[in-house]
């Protein structure tokens, strides 16, 4: 973390006098800036009421001061720098130095004043996503609002008067802005810290991207076809894994700014949706899932009792979220014999490779890259390639992992017995059978051998 006390050289200057006096404020505060995607395990809380606070998964918790019992955060809109994954950077658009920018963690019923500085070239505003606030603080542009001019701040004010999850985003040329990647997450702790008091707390933004490869700017009018699908702007294998100990409760929370919908799967245990869009969720109105579908600018915040060691892959169930940099015209050549052709067009260019001939894996191939992208899947495990990519990371949870550690405990070791294994013995004779169906519908004649064409439905309107 990297703290700028004098981020902004004179910057009461760039401060409209009049916005700042009418809330009483003697100076802006501190603007914290980050620098690292690295996952920033937050201390606990200064001062002001206590609560157990978030980890951010490959993010950071915006740091406060209390002015006259008044929570003061400084949040700066600016051009930021995303590392995806070693190896691809974007120039996006975020809060402090990141995108998305850093969590906002406040307790249920705290004054909160923040101030958003907009270093942007456009004019900007906030939203405070899911927030009961006066209609003047809820910044929508043209209509609750003025747009925040290049330059200036403005000042939002209100309380947190509802526990739960919730985001932040522009409502100002929003369709840019959010492709540029401002967001960032809010999370309202209970007044009562014990009130479903969890052993970790995750949280993180689901986002999409399109980044052609060898540019460094998203593709902002972009509607559906994104190459990159993102847990907080980052895309694994770039994205930290989550730990637990063994019998610990789990809490993750996500929120869903991208233009689709993402169906978040959980492997090896059941968990229950616990915290939507509206708040917690009653006891007995939840039930066990192993996959919750998060909705367009949807919240949900799932818990579980990590019971069951190992390293289980967490991830979006739409394939295609589970790929980088894809290209989405590319047709199937799934039984092509492409020998003859790959012969002539490795003699123009020499590193060349047929791809697709026996299927898409290419989890362990090696061919140069555009400059600026990435593989589209890519990460190795402890038994090869995982080929996968974009939203996915692994949970891993550990008999052994020490309350409030979270550091990689490295790849687990499977005791003996509970690894899956080949079979060797003599493959058993096919049973054909000439009966098949029943005689309930029996067809007209014999079934013939016929050769069909597989083709797969065209466009890509489905995602």
């Amino acid at each position: 973390m990297v703290s700028r006390r004098d981020l902004f050289t004179g910057a009461a200057a760039l401060v409209g006098a009049g916005v700042v006096s009418r809330v009483g404020a003697a100076s802006l505060p501190e603007a914290v800036i980050m620098q690292s995607a690295a996952t920033q395990v937050p201390p606990p809380p200064p001062n002001g009421r206590p609560y157990n606070p978030v980890v951010t998964l490959n993010g950071w918790s915006l740091p406060w001061r209390m002015n006259n019992g008044v929570k003061e955060f400084h949040l700066v809109a600016e051009p930021v720098v995303r590392e995806f994954a070693p190896g691809m950077k974007a120039n996006l658009w975020g809060y402090n130095g990141a995108s998305p920018g850093p969590t906002i963690e406040v307790v249920e019923g705290d004054r909160v004043r923040i101030f958003v500085t907009n270093r942007l070239p456009e004019h900007t505003s906030i939203h405070w996503h899911g927030q009961p606030l006066p209609n003047g603080m809820d910044g929508v542009t043209g209509l609750t609002q003025k747009g925040i001019q290049p330059g200036k701040t403005m000042v939002y004010e209100f309380e947190a008067k509802r526990p739960g999850t919730f985001m932040y985003h522009p409502h100002a040329d929003e369709m840019v802005q959010m492709a540029m990647g401002m967001m960032g997450f809010w999370v309202t702790h209970p007044k009562n810290p014990n009130f479903m008091k969890v052993d970790r707390d995750y949280v993180f933004l689901l986002g999409s991207y399109d980044i052609e490869p060898g540019s460094f700017v998203p593709k902002t009018s972009t509607m559906l076809d994104f190459n990159l699908f993102t847990f907080n702007s980052r895309v694994f294998p770039g994205i930290d894994t989550m730990v637990a100990r063994q019998g610990e409760r789990v809490r993750i929370r996500f929120g869903n700014l991208t233009m689709t919908n993402h169906p978040i799967h959980l492997h090896g245990h059941e968990f229950e949706v616990t915290g939507t869009d509206g708040g917690w969720t009653r006891p007995e109105s939840r039930w066990p899932e192993v996959t919750v579908d998060v909705g367009v600018g949807q919240m949900r915040a799932i818990e579980f009792v990590a019971n069951n060691p190992g390293d289980w892959a967490f991830h979006c169930h739409k394939s295609h979220h589970t790929m980088n940099a894809m290209g989405h015209d590319v047709p199937t050549m799934i039984g092509v014999s492409q020998r003859d052709a790959a012969k002539k067009i490795s003699s123009i260019i020499p590193d060349y490779m047929a791809m697709g001939s026996t299927g898409g894996s290419m989890g362990e191939m090696e061919m140069p890259l555009p400059e600026n992208t990435l593989p589209m899947m890519g990460g190795q495990g402890p038994f090869g390639g995982v080929e996968m990519g974009g939203m996915f990371t692994v949970m891993k949870v550990r008999k052994d992992q020490k309350r409030g550690d979270y550091s990689d405990p490295g790849w687990y070791k499977h005791p003996a017995g509970t690894l899956a294994y080949e079979w060797n013995g003599a493959p058993p004779e096919a049973v054909r059978s000439t009966s098949a169906g029943g005689q309930s519908m029996p067809g007209p004649k014999p079934a013939q051998n016929v050769e069909f064409n597989v083709r797969k439905p065209s466009g890509h309107s489905g995602h």
